[in-house]
């Protein structure tokens, strides 16, 4: 596949109908796994236009900064602490409308309004997050839910 993506106008299904194909083809055959999480969130960065998004992988006991695109980030988390971690402890996808309204959130970035986090789970673990901040409140729903774990479903992890 060309290294351009085709940016799609209308509903959020619409766009994550047309990124989704986008994404798949770009990882596909690819057996390295930084690239793949790199072109990944280039694509939903450059589709949406989010405030940051990024993945975390599980390393040891805590989430460590993986690829990602945005402002710069914190660069570990524990099991527990914040939004990704708390997501990674439940292993569990989070939204969160108004980040200032979810006990214990960090602060990576002062422009992060909303969040939506997807942890990644292979054998029964989550080996890393998505984690992805908008800089406007209220800006994910069941929709992105939807999406964004059919798209970590796809990502091979080994």
């Amino acid at each position: 596949m060309a290294e351009d993506l085709l940016i799609a106008s209308g509903t959020k299904s619409e766009k994550y109908s047309s990124i989704l194909p986008q994404v798949n083809a770009l990882i596909d055959g690819e057996e390295d796994l930084i690239a793949n999480l790199a072109n990944i969130v280039a694509a939903l960065k450059e589709q949406f236009g989010w405030l940051w998004v990024g993945f975390y992988l599980v390393k040891k006991n805590e989430l460590v900064l993986g690829p990602f695109q945005g402002p710069v980030a914190c660069t570990r988390i524990r099991k527990g602490k914040g939004v990704c971690g708390t997501s990674w402890q439940n292993a569990s996808t989070i939204i969160v409308p108004d980040v200032e309204a979810f006990p214990g959130h960090i602060a990576c970035s002062s422009a992060s309004k909303s969040e939506i986090v997807i942890p990644i789970i292979r054998d029964g673990k989550v080996t890393a997050v998505l984690d992805v901040d908008s800089a406007s409140l209220n800006e994910f729903d069941e929709t992105d839910q939807h999406y964004l774990e059919q798209l970590v479903a796809s990502i091979k992890f080994e």
